[in-house]
């Protein structure tokens, strides 16, 4: 069994013994290992570490400690997240800080058995983290979700990705960002789909994966869960959703809405290929995709020619 896990659990408490290490799958921004201990009087209990990814670390070498910090957050405000047991500092066993949080058992959902009251549950919770009192993230440092888009603006490829209309989506984008502010910033989860929720008994148990949470307009997160939405389910599953989410949401202005769904639609710009999808998967989301872009240019009155079919899914 790898040394540095057995360093890692007497760190935590030096009583409790390891028992079994093991990697799981999924994860692709952090590498990600459950942990089974048992304590001196027989109790089992499983963790889980995360390890960031360098592209994470790079961006912010600080990200363990503020993923831990907004952990303790959101479960004192009550939401369904994992409990953050440990901050690990870089040393001999860790090249990076890891954070340790609570094993929650329980599954993704790709084929719910009740798809409403999964959608109705999915967006609750995307409600309730918009809910947070953003004053409580006082301690945390978050980036501001506008400048973000802003600095991925600026960088434009040298190959644009014509496939996923990207051309089309970042010209549109330049046009009129920064967008006006017409929604208080609140918490992002930054990554909200389907895949980052856990569910057990048809309830949704915990939302994990904190690592791009972000400060700004709450439609960010919308705009990237309808388009997850409409990947994995469909687009009367998108619509339904979209209107559970602004039942609950009134006071929000959905104007600038079809903006940050061209968002949401240019982040797997250059990168779906690299998914490792099965062909039929892929030709599924990227027909989806181009249906998600033109609902939104048709929305903003911009004119929208669907790409040619991808070259290798023909």
């Amino acid at each position: 069994m790898d040394e540095k896990w057995t360093y890692l659990v007497h760190k935590m408490n030096p009583s409790d013994k390891l028992l079994r290490a093991w990697e799981l799958k999924g994860g692709i921004s952090a590498q990600v290992t459950a942990l089974e201990l048992e304590s001196p009087c027989g109790a089992k209990k499983k963790v889980v570490v995360r390890e960031h990814g360098q592209a994470d670390l790079k961006r912010n070498p600080q990200i363990a400690s503020d993923e831990f910090k907004l952990l303790q957050i959101l479960k004192s405000a009550g939401l369904p997240t994992p409990t953050p047991y440990h901050l690990e500092r870089s040393g001999e066993f860790f090249p990076a800080p890891c954070v340790v949080i609570e094993f929650i058992e329980g599954q993704t959902e790709a084929a719910p058995d009740d798809l409403s009251s999964y959608l109705q549950q999915i967006a609750a919770v995307l409600t309730r983290i918009h809910a947070v009192d953003t004053c409580l993230l006082a301690g945390t440092i978050l980036p501001n979700q506008e400048e973000a888009i802003a600095e991925k603006l600026r960088k434009r490829p040298a190959n644009l990705d014509k496939s996923l209309d990207e051309g089309l989506i970042r010209e549109v984008l330049e046009s009129v960002w920064p967008l006006p502010s017409s929604n208080w910033a609140t918490l992002l989860h930054g990554d909200f789909w389907p895949g980052n929720t856990m569910w057990k008994e048809g309830q949704l148990a915990v939302v994990i994966d904190w690592e791009d949470a972000a400060i700004g307009d709450p439609l960010s997160d919308l705009g990237n869960a309808r388009l997850e939405i409409l990947w994995a389910f469909g687009v009367a599953a998108m619509n339904d959703f979209t209107l559970y989410y602004q039942a609950a949401m009134k006071t929000l202005d959905y104007t600038h809405l079809p903006y940050w769904d061209l968002c949401a639609a240019m982040r797997p710009a250059s990168n779906l290929s690299y998914w490792g999808l099965e062909k039929s998967t892929e030709k599924t989301m990227r027909e989806r995709h181009s249906q998600f872009v033109m609902q939104a240019c048709e929305k903003l009155g911009i004119p929208y020619k669907r790409h040619a079919t991808y070259k290798g899914l023909e």
